[in-house]
Parts: structure tokens; C-alpha cells; sequence
């Protein structure tokens, strides 16, 4: 016997008190809290610091990819009508807008831009 069965040496029942329930179920409360594993926090109620979402986040990256693109392809418009050099500089302009926008891709995203050398010997 560990002294928390309520019945006595002789078999008889003793009735407990609501003191001692109350006790035993705190016992038991602070015993099952300190075997129970720690569950990860919900992300729905996780805080938000403020960073962009993923939908705004994929929206910037098309956009930089978008936007280089049609900027290669009007400036080859352009040098095409200007210099007569129908559809080599619309080609290259082109492929050049697309290697831009790639890049650009590549810098939001954090894939390229400043080396990690580099980024130390600016901080303090």
C-alpha cells in the first residue's frame, strides 16, 4: 500500500475528504504534466514577425522574373528599329532580360547577392 488507497489495514472503506481529493488530483495533474512531452506550438497561433507572407513572397519573385523579361524584350524591340538589326537585338536583349530576371530571382530570394565573406567584414 503507497497511502493513497482509501480503504484502511482491515479492508473497511473510508470515505475521503474533498480536501484530500482535491489534493490527490493536484498530485496527479503536476505527476502528468511532468511525463507529458512537449508539444510543438500551433502555427496557427504562432506570432508573426512581420516578415512577408508566402503568397506576397512568390508574387515579388514573379514579378522580378516578369519584369526582366519584358525589359530585355522592349529594349530589343527598340535597338531592332533603331539600328535595323531585325531580330538579332530582340534575340540577345531578350536572353539578356531572362538571365536578369533569373538573377534578380536568385537576389530576393537570397540565393545570390552578397557573399558570406563579405558580409562579415561589414558587420561590426
Amino acid at each position: 500500500m503507497n497511502g493513497d488507497d482509501p480503504r484502511d489495514g482491515k479492508g473497511a472503506e473510508q470515505t475521503p475528504t474533498d480536501s484530500d481529493l482535491s489534493a490527490r488530483l493536484r498530485r496527479l495533474e503536476t505527476q502528468i504534466e511532468r511525463k507529458r512531452p512537449q508539444a510543438a506550438p500551433d502555427p496557427s497561433t504562432r506570432p508573426r514577425n512581420g516578415g512577408p507572407s508566402s503568397l506576397g513572397q512568390a508574387m515579388t519573385l514573379s514579378t522580378e522574373f516578369v519584369a526582366g523579361v519584358i525589359a530585355g524584350g522592349i529594349l530589343g524591340w527598340i535597338v531592332d528599329h533603331v539600328f535595323g538589326t531585325k531580330p538579332w537585338g530582340l534575340i540577345v536583349l531578350l536572353m539578356l532580360g531572362f538571365v536578369a530576371g533569373v538573377y534578380n530571382v536568385m537576389r530576393v530570394s537570397g540565393f545570390a547577392g552578397a557573399r558570406p565573406g563579405r558580409r562579415d567584414r561589414q558587420e561590426p
